[in-house]
């Protein structure tokens, strides 16, 4: 019999992806889902889905995940995001894993849609992402963005895919993304880095490199071309943002 699961959720303004969010989650033996605040229906929508709803103010992305783990009432959690989707495979194979776990933490593949493609290579799949995990033995970084799971062991690896829908449009995606950059550069000056010229170019002509040739995202057509194209772009604009704060403040 599988040791019970809890899938825990944080989500803001997240109503039109809730539904099929959880929907995919139906096997847990709970489903928590903290909002942060949402101006639309996301509390009652998830409400609505069978969902245990828990308002929490928005702490960053690696303490909002952590409150969230803690709040469930098993030891086992699987951590999902609003825009993620687990596939019947990877359901199956969690499943498994719970019937007989051979590590307290696991890591999974999560495929990428972008610009209505799932991508096969890249920045965008395998993408492994470690989601499942006994709490006992893990918890999630501080971090404001970037976040990742801390544990001390060597996981084990899921089948199956975790699938997530980038963005409903390039330009909301665009926008996430400057958000997210203006995060890790404040995040860089907060623990005392700097940055210059050569972080500038470097980055992400490496990133480039890595993922598009040598990861192969050029097979993934137009869509891999955009989809690392922004990534450069990211890795450049999060040092400059980190270049600004940098700069001494004028007077009054």
């Amino acid at each position: 019999m599988p040791l019970p699961l809890s899938v825990v959720v944080i989500a803001q303004n997240a109503a039109a992806q809730i539904p099929d969010c959880l929907a995919s989650a139906k096997f847990a033996d709970e489903v928590v889902l903290v909002d942060s605040g949402s101006s639309d229906r996301t509390a009652a929508v998830a409400a609505r889905c069978g969902a245990r709803v828990v308002t929490k103010e928005w702490l960053g992305f690696g303490r909002q995940k952590q409150f969230a783990v803690e709040q469930a009432r098993h030891d086992w959690v699987l951590c999902l995001d609003a825009d993620e989707r687990v596939s019947p495979e990877l359901a199956v194979s969690i499943g498994r894993a719970l019937e007989a776990p051979v590590a307290p933490v696991y890591r999974m593949a999560r495929r990428n849609r972008f610009l209505g493609r799932w991508l096969r290579h890249g920045e965008g799949y395998p993408d492994w992402s470690t989601r499942l995990f006994d709490r006992r033995h893990a918890r999630w970084s501080d971090d404001t963005v970037h976040e990742k799971l801390l544990y001390a062991v060597t996981p084990g690896t899921l089948e199956g895919d975790l699938l997530h829908e980038s963005a409903e449009d390039l330009g909301r995606y665009l926008e996430k993304q400057n958000r997210y950059t203006a995060l890790a550069a404040r995040q860089l000056f907060e623990r005392g880095r700097s940055a210059g010229a050569a972080q500038l170019l470097l980055s992400p002509l490496v990133r480039f490199v890595k993922f598009y040739l040598l990861r192969l995202g050029f097979l993934d057509g137009v869509p891999g071309l955009v989809h690392i194209a922004i990534g450069c772009s990211n890795s450049f604009m999060k040092y400059a943002k980190l270049i600004e704060l940098r700069r001494p403040r004028p007077a009054p």
